[in-house]
């Protein structure tokens, strides 16, 4: 239970960091930006255009009486918004990783220098379009398993007690485990740890994992809320990642003196 504290402590400290590296934090709330207006757009449309979609699928409904059409229509596009809703929460983080990669991997390089004892970062031996490469391939492999995560859950919802109970805590102890990858990816990626080899390593120390993405997650289901903490939690998943690889963390840092911007220290970290 130890572990369950010290990660919900990292979730803390990376919020810290980025409170004391104003630059970091206005960089890295770009990506945020942009995905949020991509995914209120698409729930905004699946709102207006929702009823219609599920009256083209269901063509075999068209004969029944009132009130079971509507009914039965009416449950499944409140079931189609809440899936969508579901799986924009496990997805924001991955698209907007993706969208923000020399953002986040410039902020991530920041706090691995800040907390190392001798100021140096972990750097990639690889090209910076392989490393986007690599994060989107990984981004939808994770993507799956949420998802055939999120279908069990979401079929398990109709046992009795158990769907109202037991059911939505695992979903959230998942989505933090998911979150927690996708966040831990951008400092271990880095550092050449696959994906095979990442999700062994957060099994490792679940607690510690489940500590700091579920009440991430949590946060993450109030609107707009994840945008602003997006940086921090990308601070706060380099300081696990370090903590998970027996790497030394510094306590206080350096003063933001002038943080270098995502090119600057992209090309640091992604030599070519």
């Amino acid at each position: 239970m130890r572990d369950l504290g010290t990660g919900f402590g990292y979730l803390l400290k990376g919020q810290r960091w980025v409170a004391r590296h104003g630059r970091q934090y206005g960089f890295g709330l770009l990506p945020g930006l942009i995905t949020l207006v991509l995914y209120v757009a698409a729930l905004i449309a699946l709102a207006a255009w929702g009823a219609d979609f599920v009256g083209w699928a269901t063509p075999f409904a068209d004969d029944w009486s009132s009130p079971w059409l509507g009914l039965f229509r009416g449950f499944l596009t409140v079931v189609l918004f809440a899936l969508c809703l579901l799986l924009a929460v496990l997805t924001f983080t991955a698209v907007t990783l993706l969208i923000g990669q020399p953002f986040y991997d410039s902020l991530s390089v920041t706090v691995d220098r800040d907390v190392s004892p001798d100021g140096t970062a972990p750097e990639s031996d690889v090209p910076f379009w392989r490393d986007l490469w690599i994060s989107a391939r990984d981004s939808v492999r994770i993507l799956v398993r949420a998802l055939v995560w999120a279908v069990l859950l979401f079929a398990l919802g109709f046992v009795p007690f158990l769907g109202q109970t037991v059911v939505p805590v695992i979903g959230f102890f998942v989505t933090g485990f998911f979150l927690s990858e996708e966040l831990a990816a951008v400092a271990l990626q880095r550092r050449g740890v696959q994906l095979r080899e990442r999700l062994v390593l957060l099994r490792s120390r679940k607690t510690l994992v489940w500590g700091f993405g579920t009440p991430l997650g949590l946060a993450f289901l109030v609107p707009f809320v994840a945008v602003f903490l997006m940086p921090g939690a990308v601070a706060g998943a380099t300081l696990m990642a370090r903590d998970l690889l027996g790497e030394p963390i510094e306590e206080g840092g350096r003063p933001d003196d002038g943080d270098p911007g995502p090119h600057e220290t992209g090309a640091a970290a992604t030599p070519g």
